[in-house]
């Protein structure tokens, strides 16, 4: 039997002090690297389907969401994560749905956050859309998150009503404060559609580096059921960034945060505007990325169907072996890049929402 990195016994519940022993770092286990020769050194995982909002272009109004028992448990995420971990995935986000509506959720962030002080984890970060950052921005910085994503499409509260079917724009700004009051460095995401919040941009953009922030703008994702008219809606970012060229001077910069954004400084601001465009530009060639679900389904690729279901052998197999050697086979067929394409918008890519695949 191989070696596993956390005591298997249940713990839910535990305080800090009585968590599984922390991983233990300088083993031989070979990285995880594809076919392509590309690393995978980033992890996000899903732990909750559900949400406190409503965005029309993630999800139906009335969503259905998984039963508990799909779910996985904080410890078999734990022993997933720590896995991946063993294996040189040095960055961590958790995500959702919204993950902060989990119960309990900052029993599973200290667990995850120990591997930061083992020297495994370079960064654990988090994707949020703000409704819970007020409770928890401090907690947050102090196990060891240093930044955060706020999802945030506008700041103008009745869309802001419209787009999340939530009247809560003044809770997720009062997050966003919270966040920046705890030392976390913020930065928004913001989904630009055509005819909804396209005319807002520079606004929303002069905001967010006003505030501190840098910002990241995303083109519409063609995923799963959803309620808005993603053709209708869809923006290229190449002509919203030439827009933009129109109004401020943008100059290609290196910074990399470990995802798909490319990113500018605005001189007249002096923040960083990112552009991640899965539809104008496809951004696979040096990806570096998996998707753990919630249900735990890993996704080797944001818009394909590949990966492997972790769930079955996590709960049946007490050592790794089998979690092994299904990740390994995983990552060796993950594919040179998406399927996502701007004419093919009317048919979702793939029939997972974003909700159930993690942002």
């Amino acid at each position: 039997m191989r070696r596993t990195l956390i005591d298997a016994r249940p713990v839910r519940g535990l305080s800090p002090g009585g968590m599984a022993a922390p991983l233990r770092v300088g083993g031989s286990d070979a990285p995880l690297i594809d076919s392509f020769g590309r690393r995978v050194s980033y992890l996000r995982v899903s732990i909750t389907d559900r949400c406190d909002l409503r965005c029309t272009y993630c999800m139906p109004e009335r969503m259905t969401f998984l039963p508990k028992d799909d779910v996985l448990s904080f410890e078999e995420l734990d022993r997933i994560v720590s896995l991946f971990a063993q294996f040189g995935v040095d960055k961590l986000r958790v995500t959702g749905g919204e993950p902060l509506v989990r119960r309990d959720v900052m029993a599973l962030m200290r667990r995850f956050a120990r591997h930061i002080e083992a020297g495994a984890l370079r960064e654990l970060t988090l994707t949020t859309n703000g409704t819970l950052l007020e409770r928890y921005a401090a907690e947050l910085a102090d196990i060891g998150v240093k930044r955060i994503n706020v999802s945030l499409d506008t700041l103008d509260r009745g869309l802001f009503e419209k787009i999340a079917r939530r009247d809560r724009l003044e809770v997720v700004l009062a997050g966003i404060a919270a966040a920046a009051k705890a030392g976390l460095k913020v930065k928004i995401n913001t989904v630009a559609m055509k005819g909804v919040n396209d005319a807002e941009l520079p606004s929303l953009i002069a905001w967010a580096h006003g505030q501190g922030h840098d910002m990241t703008l995303i083109e519409t994702m063609p995923m799963g059921e959803a309620e808005t008219d993603r053709v209708g809606d869809y923006l290229s970012l190449s002509q919203a960034r030439e827009e933009l060229r129109n109004r401020w001077t943008l100059t290609d910069i290196a910074h990399s945060t470990g995802g798909p954004a490319r990113y500018v400084r605005v001189e007249e601001t002096g923040g960083r505007l990112g552009f991640i465009t899965p539809l104008s530009h496809n951004f696979c060639e040096s990806c570096n990325r998996v998707r753990l679900t919630c249900t735990g389904r890993l996704y080797t690729c944001l818009g394909r169907e590949d990966g492997a279901d972790l769930r079955a052998a996590v709960r049946e197999h007490a050592d790794d072996e089998r979690l092994e050697t299904l990740v390994r086979a995983a990552i060796g067929a993950k594919p040179r890049g998406h399927d996502f394409d701007a004419s093919r918008l009317a048919i979702p890519a793939s029939p997972r929402t974003m909700s159930h695949t993690g942002g």
